[in-house]
């Protein structure tokens, strides 16, 4: 796993008291649903491009985003919020997705993943 993989793999966070398993099958889960979620201007997935600061999974299944755009201006700002939140809540076994965009810290080219490097050229 890359360095960039591992801290946001760290992102994902869990106060909850489900089985161990139960958490590590959301948390993959609730992942895998945020990498379908694209901006509509950039070929690559939100996760990759590292817009997602932390996710939060409690113990009544609830789950909180904190999350960023690429710009405060960004086209995309009215419906990638909503993208988010009903990627996550298609998870089986997901309860309420809250999903905060911040601007603090601002999001930069190097919080995006090797993949999303590769896709986008920018070497």
């Amino acid at each position: 796993m890359t360095e960039a993989a591992d801290v946001k793999t760290a992102n994902m966070e869990t106060q909850s008291a489900l089985p161990p398993e139960e958490t590590e099958r959301l948390s993959s889960e609730i992942i895998a649903a945020l990498k379908t979620v694209f901006d509509p201007e950039i070929p690559a997935d939100i996760y990759e491009l590292g817009l997602i600061y932390k996710v939060e999974l409690k113990d009544d299944r609830s789950v909180d985003v904190v999350m960023t755009l690429t710009t405060p201006n960004c086209p995309a700002a009215g419906e990638l919020p909503t993208m988010v939140e009903n990627a996550i809540a298609s998870v089986p076994g997901v309860g309420i997705v809250n999903v905060n965009i911040v601007w603090e810290p601002p999001w930069s080219p190097e919080r995006m993943s090797d993949e999303a490097r590769l896709v986008l050229n920018m070497w």
